[in-house]
C-alpha cells in the first residue's frame, strides 16, 4: 500500500506541474496521472487503496468545505442580498433540470438516472473557485460590489445543496419511490447543520482559549470535530435531517466571524493539508475511469455537459437580475461559476460503487465535466478578472 501512495503522490505532482506550466489547472494532470497508473492502464495501485478511495475522497471534501468557511466573510454579503441566496441553489437547479431534459435523448437513460447525472455534474468546484476568489479579494478586484464574496459563498453552499439533492435522487433510484418529505428535509438539514456547526465552533473556541495548543493540535481537533459531524449525520439519518457538510463549513465560518486570528491560523494549516488531499482526490478519480466506456459514450456525454453548462449560465444570469452589476460583471459571474471538479470527484463514483445501472454513465459524465469545465472556468477567471472587474 505504501508503494501505491508513493506512485499517487509522485505521479500526481509531476503531471500537475506539467499542466500548471501550460497555464491549465493542475488537477487535470492529476486525473491523467490516475488514469495512467490505475487498473485500466499501468495497474500500479494496490487494491486496498482502491477499496478505501471513497473514504479518502470524503476526507478531501471535508478539507475543501472547511477552507471555504475559514475564508468567507458573511457580513460583506449583506449588500449583495438576494443574489447571494439565489446563487446557492438556482444555477444548480437550472443545470439539473437541463440534464433531466437532455440526458434521456443523448445517452438513452431514464429520467431518474438523468436526475442523478444532473446532480453529480451540477456542483461547482471549490478546488478551482475558492483559491481564485480569495486571490481576487486580496487583490481588490470586484470587492466594491462583493463579487468574489458572492461567488465564494454561492459555490460553498451550492455544493452542499447538490450533494443533498444527489442523495435524494439515489434513494429514488434504489427504492423506486421518494416522498415529498425527503425534499422538504433539505432546508431543515441545512439549518440544523448551520446551528450544529456554530455550536461546535463555540465549544472549540472555549477549548482553545482554555488550553494551550499548537496550530497542528488545533487542526487535529477541528478535523476530528468535522469527522464526528459526518458520523452524527449518518447516525441521525432517517430520523433527524442534518447536513454534516454544512456543519463543517459553518465551523470555519463561525471562526472567521468571531475569531479571525484563529481562522487565519487554521486556514494556513488547511492549505498545507489540501496539498496532499487534492492529489489523493483527483488521482484516485482518474484511477476509477473506465476508458472503454468513455470511448463509447464520450461524444454524447460531451454534448450533454456543454448543454447543461448553458443552463447553469442562464441560472446565474437570472440570479443577477435586478442587481447593480453591469454587463461585464455579470458575464464574469456567469463564467466564474462554471468550473467542475471537486464534488464530481467526490461523488461521481458513488452510483458505480452502489451497483446502479447508470454507474459508468454517471462517472463518465463527471470526468468529462471536470476535463471540460475546470480548464474553461479557470482560464476565464484568470484571464478576464482584470478586464471585467473594477479594482477597489
Amino acid at each position: 500500500m505504501l508503494t501505491s501512495f508513493a506512485f499517487i503522490f509522485i505521479a500526481g505532482l509531476f503531471f500537475s506541474r506539467i499542466f500548471q506550466k501550460l497555464k491549465l489547472p493542475g488537477l487535470i494532470g492529476m486525473i491523467l496521472a490516475g488514469i495512467l497508473i490505475g487498473p485500466n492502464l499501468g495497474n500500479l495501485l494496490d487494491k486496498t487503496i482502491l477499496d478505501i478511495a471513497p473514504v479518502l475522497r470524503q476526507f478531501a471534501l471535508v478539507i475543501i468545505l472547511t477552507r471555504a468557511g475559514l475564508s468567507l466573510d458573511v457580513t460583506s454579503l449583506k449588500k449583495v442580498g438576494r443574489p447571494a441566496l439565489l446563487m446557492c441553489f438556482l444555477p444548480a437547479s437550472f443545470e439539473i433540470a437541463g440534464t433531466i431534459l437532455l440526458a434521456p435523448m443523448l445517452l438513452g437513460v431514464t429520467r431518474k438516472e438523468a436526475a442523478i447525472i444532473g446532480a453529480v455534474i451540477a456542483a461547482v468546484s471549490p478546488a478551482v473557485i475558492v483559491p481564485r476568489m480569495i486571490q481576487l479579494i486580496e487583490d481588490g478586484y470586484g470587492t466594491k460590489k462583493s463579487i468574489p464574496q458572492l461567488i465564494l459563498a454561492g459555490a460553498s453552499v451550492d455544493d452542499v445543496f447538490v450533494i443533498v439533492v444527489f442523495t435524494a435522487f439515489i434513494a429514488l433510484e434504489q427504492k423506486s419511490s421518494v416522498s415529498a418529505t425527503q425534499f422538504s428535509a433539505i432546508p431543515v438539514s441545512i439549518l440544523l447543520g448551520i446551528a450544529g456547526g456554530i455550536m461546535v465552533a463555540i465549544l472549540l473556541g472555549i477549548l482553545f482559549d482554555q488550553c494551550s495548543l499548537t496550530s497542528i493540535q488545533k487542526l487535529l481537533v477541528v478535523l476530528s470535530a468535522s469527522f464526528l459531524m459526518i458520523e452524527l449525520e449518518n447516525q441521525l439519518k432517517g430520523r433527524v435531517p442534518v447536513s454534516g457538510l454544512i456543519a463543517i463549513m459553518s465551523i470555519g465560518l463561525a471562526f472567521y466571524q468571531k475569531k479571525p486570528e484563529l481562522a487565519k491560523e487554521l486556514s494556513e494549516k488547511y492549505n498545507g493539508l489540501w496539498t496532499a488531499g487534492e492529489i489523493l482526490l483527483f488521482v484516485l478519480v482518474g484511477a476509477a475511469v473506465d476508458l472503454q466506456y468513455v470511448k463509447t459514450a464520450g461524444v454524447m456525454a460531451i454534448i450533454l455537459v456543454i448543454g447543461a453548462l448553458v443552463f447553469r449560465m442562464a441560472g446565474v444570469f437570472c440570479c443577477m437580475a435586478g442587481t447593480e452589476l453591469d454587463k461585464k460583471e455579470r458575464l464574469f459571474c456567469m463564467m466564474a461559476y462554471t468550473p467542475k471538479a471537486t464534488v464530481q470527484a467526490a461523488i461521481g463514483t458513488v452510483p458505480l460503487s452502489l451497483g446502479l445501472k447508470c454507474g459508468n454513465t454517471v462517472l463518465t459524465a463527471a470526468i468529462l465535466a471536470i476535463l471540460i469545465t475546470a480548464p474553461f472556468g479557470a482560464i476565464c477567471i484568470d484571464r478576464s478578472c482584470k478586464k471585467l472587474l473594477e479594482k477597489a
